[in-house]
């Protein structure tokens, strides 16, 4: 009873202390996301407000921190106002982390899969330093990138302070990143959901990372809206989805959406490697991408910056059609020419923005032709922005539950689940998250685990055809006559017998070299005297995993099969190379059947 009490106060214990490191690593991200709106506020104000009039309305859970200036609009300094972000933050990045380029997101997933969760504890006030300049002088990204940079950067230093294992690592790392998309977008449940699914392309969970970033999220959610106010990221109407004949409609939005997707993938990556390619030096080509995104802000100026302005009206009906698919394009490059070229910002935020516009368009031409079926365009918006985004990123659960949440808009979410499995089916190909792997089982963070589960399966009896039969030895037998039988075989471990015929122990061919290479009187010499009797054996019972790591443990080749209820009564050896074998035999087998 008492064993019993102190297990559970051990439990209990350890549950309290994780609940500790998630509930600071929610209130770190949820600090991050506080002070990262805030430079987001006072650069648009002092970057694109005050220096060339530009004021983009945003979404309408946003207010402004300061009053807007009276500074006319200028869209000649509009054009040069990127570059100019562009170098700075060029400049900061490539001096002092270049792991902070382009969208965080997926240097996030590169972290979890490949570094052990580590994240270096610069990256985050870089990528934050560098993302409030390029996305606040009219640069097109989102504030998800830096956000789940800031609370993956935090799990990791605190594990890594804490002297935590690497799986440890890495779950704080992703709680982290759930926590600050959870609250930036306000969606908590979806922002643990996303940090779980963004990882894998399959429709695939991090499962053990699900319960800490909700944790996390929720804690970062409640201090972001203390702070900044609560309520949705949008407002919308009460849409109702009640006829199912607008099902055909929406299944021609998630084959637009699909074919949009591919085209913002393909630019983007395009527009990467061009300016991979680029002779000039790594901090200039962010200025030259802010040069091309002022080209097409000069004639476009919507396509600027975040873009949830235009997106909060459109889900108003208050966009037209040419508006909102120019929106959709221009914002591809904007976005490409932003972050391809090295600059620092998230891609979650434009591609909300993109399929809302194009989600905006479709249904605003389905009702011209059908408005007794399309009676709502502005819902085929909010589709729109969570089947876009599943296209590019293959995250259809999250995503879906990121739209209702940043929406409020729940009663869609037949339709969105319709457009998000469509679009994900049909776009499998292609992600956005370049570093994502195909699934828990391809993933190095998981590299072992599933040959562990395999081999766990297996008892030792399958293998009965593998067990040895060799030759044993009598454990009175002089050392000179063992020396005849070793000169006939290539045995290399050798049972040994007591008088009665039961195992007493074991030597290899290792073990017998003193003997050989001394002057000892080999008559006086027994097995009994060379053999180790504190012998580990295995039963037919046991699996291989188990009997594995007893092979492991020793650095041993083989270990003797000994009898369930009679462990005198030797069966045979087992080797590490047969066992190896079987398994490699039975993967291909399950491959081939798959």
């Amino acid at each position: 009873m008492n064993i019993s009490k102190s297990a559970k106060a051990a439990e209990f214990a350890r549950a309290g202390k994780w609940l500790f490191y998630f509930v600071l690593i929610g209130l770190i991200a949820g600090a991050g996301a506080i002070l990262f709106h805030y430079l987001c506020d006072l650069g648009m104000h002092y970057f694109l407000d005050l220096m060339a009039g530009y004021r983009p309305g945003g979404a309408a859970g946003e207010h402004l921190l300061l009053p807007q200036t009276q500074t006319p609009f200028n869209r000649w300094i509009l054009l040069i106002v990127p570059a100019l972000g562009g170098i700075v933050s060029g400049w900061m990045v490539y001096t002092f982390a270049p792991e902070a380029e382009g969208h965080g997101t997926d240097a996030a997933i590169d972290a979890y899969h490949y570094k052990g969760g580590r994240v270096r504890s610069r990256v985050p006030f870089v990528k934050t330093i560098a993302s409030t300049l390029t996305l606040t002088t009219g640069g097109s990204g989102g504030r998800e990138g830096p956000i789940a940079q800031i609370g993956a950067g935090f799990g990791s230093f605190l594990a890594t302070r804490l002297k935590l294992s690497e799986r440890e690592r890495r779950i704080m790392m992703a709680a982290g990143i759930g926590a600050g998309v959870g609250s930036i977008f306000r969606a908590p449940l979806a922002g643990a959901l996303f940090a779980a699914e963004v990882l894998y392309r399959d429709p695939d969970f991090e499962s053990e990372v699900i319960i800490p970033a909700g944790i996390s999220s929720v804690v970062a959610y409640c201090l972001f809206c203390l702070v900044l106010g609560w309520g949705s990221l949008f407002s919308a109407p009460d849409f109702i989805f009640q006829n199912p004949l607008e099902l055909g409609p929406y299944t021609v939005l998630a084959g637009v959406l699909v074919v949009i997707g591919a085209l913002y993938i393909k630019v983007f990556y395009g527009v990467r490697d061009i300016f991979k390619k680029l002779k000039v030096p790594d901090h200039i080509k962010p200025a030259i991408g802010g040069l091309l995104t002022g080209m097409v802000g000069f004639y476009l100026p919507y396509t600027l910056a975040f873009g949830y302005g235009i997106a909060q009206n459109a889900i108003f009906n208050k966009v037209a059609i040419p508006t909102l698919i120019a929106l959709a394009i221009g914002k591809i490059f904007t976005t490409s020419f932003s972050i391809g070229s090295g600059g620092s910002g998230g891609v979650f935020g434009p591609s909300i923005v993109i399929g809302g516009a194009v989600g905006g368009a479709v249904g605003k031409i389905f009702h011209m032709f059908i408005p007794a079926i399309v009676t709502q365009p502005g819902a085929f918006v909010i589709v729109g922005m969570a089947g876009f985004f599943t296209a590019v990123s293959n995250t259809p659960i999250s995503t879906i539950i990121f739209v209702s949440e940043m929406t409020n808009s729940y009663h869609l979410l037949l339709p969105s689940l319709l457009v998000c499995s469509l679009c994900y089916l049909l776009a499998q190909r292609w992600t956005i998250f370049e570093n994502q792997v195909k699934s828990r089982v391809d993933s190095p963070a998981h590299a072992g685990e599933f040959m562990m589960d395999i081999l766990q399966t297996i008892k030792l009896e399958n293998l009965t055809s593998m067990v040895k039969n060799v030759r044993c030895v009598n454990e009175e037998m002089p050392f000179s006559e063992f020396k005849k039988i070793f000169q006939t075989t290539k045995q290399h471990y050798f049972p040994v017998m007591d008088g009665s015929g039961e195992l007493s122990g074991i030597f290899s061919s290792t073990d017998i070299r003193e003997v050989i290479f001394t002057s000892y009187p080999e008559n006086l010499v027994v097995m009994k005297d060379i053999m180790i009797s504190n012998i580990i054996t295995t039963t037919p019972s046991e699996d291989l995993n188990t009997v594995l790591l007893k092979l492991t443990q020793k650095n041993i080749d083989a270990l003797p099969v000994v009898k369930e209820d009679a462990p005198g009564i030797f069966l045979g050896l087992i080797y590490r190379r047969d066992i190896i074998s079987y398994y490699n035999s039975y993967v291909k087998n399950i491959s081939d059947q798959g």
